[in-house]
């Protein structure tokens, strides 16, 4: 498990990974994040406190993820970071824009990305699926997704399927998600009965036999999905930018601010609740 083996360990599997991928990572590269790495550390925590994304970003927190080992990731829109769970830096890798919500899952981060427009009725998104290594954040491999006509914006994982969702034209009421195998083919186009949410859905996950869906709006909308994409629940509740479960009910929710063209992102924790949806914690 990432942290329970020494730097030297870290350095040497991270380099066997390097010439594997055709020298896609750069050495210099590898040993900044296991060196990072190796002061971080991992922790296991019995509870998830609220945590910070170290540092200033070009655009604002997109999503987040935790993978079972004390590690958070986080998409800045034009970066991927890993923390440690006390918001310590592990890496960070620059990444086009727009770099929207993420998902990991066994020792690989999913990104969805869209290089287009959002929210444009005449189709004009270049949405893809960003893999990265959830060690290092290398680049393994792109997919494109052009079935997600108007932008990829987030990517979710039920154990069998990934769930791709994004934008939405000002005119529409249904929400449209996507149903992709492990390599990416499509398995079947969903249209969520929802009505109409701010610019789609922003955030994805799979917990407790719903998927969640955090969308914008004044206020935000928070939408809950049985496993036969039926509406179970709308709610007024900001998962807009990350939800991520830590099981028992209980979710890690992104928030952000931007100041004068730079951005912050940091979570806290929430659970579920029959009357809102999603509550925050006392």
């Amino acid at each position: 498990m990432i942290g329970t083996e020494n730097w030297a360990t870290q350095v040497q599997k991270m380099w066997k990974r390097t010439r594997r991928l055709g020298g896609r990572l750069l050495l210099a590269g590898v040993l900044a994040c296991a060196t990072m790495l190796a002061a971080a550390g991992a922790t296991e925590p019995e509870t998830h406190q609220p945590v910070k994304c170290p540092g200033e970003y070009g655009g604002h927190l997109q999503g987040l993820d935790v993978d079972g080992q004390g590690f958070v990731y986080w998409s800045m829109t034009v970066a991927i970071v890993k923390t440690n769970a006390d918001g310590e830096l592990v890496c960070r890798v620059d990444a086009p824009s727009h770099q929207g919500d993420l998902t990991c899952r066994e020792g690989w981060v999913y990104v969805a990305v869209n290089l287009g427009l959002f929210n444009d009725p005449e189709e004009r998104a270049d949405s893809w699926v960003y893999v990265y290594d959830a060690a290092d954040l290398s680049l393994l491999e792109k997919h494109p997704l052009g079935d997600v006509v108007y932008g990829a914006g987030g990517i979710a994982h039920d154990g069998e399927h990934f769930l791709v969702v994004g934008g939405l034209p000002d005119d529409r009421q249904v929400n449209h998600v996507y149903e992709y195998d492990e390599g990416f083919r499509l398995l079947a186009h969903h249209e969520i009965a929802s009505g109409h949410t701010h610019l789609g859905i922003q955030t994805a996950t799979f917990a407790d036999g719903h998927w969640w869906f955090g969308c914008y709006g004044r206020p935000p909308q928070l939408l809950k999905v049985d496993r036969d994409f039926q509406m179970a629940g709308r709610y007024t509740f900001d998962a807009s930018l990350g939800v991520a479960p830590l099981g028992d009910g209980r979710f890690l929710l992104g928030r952000g601010k931007c100041t004068d063209g730079t951005c912050q992102g940091w979570a806290v924790v929430g659970h579920s609740d029959a009357e809102s949806g999603l509550r925050l914690d006392d």
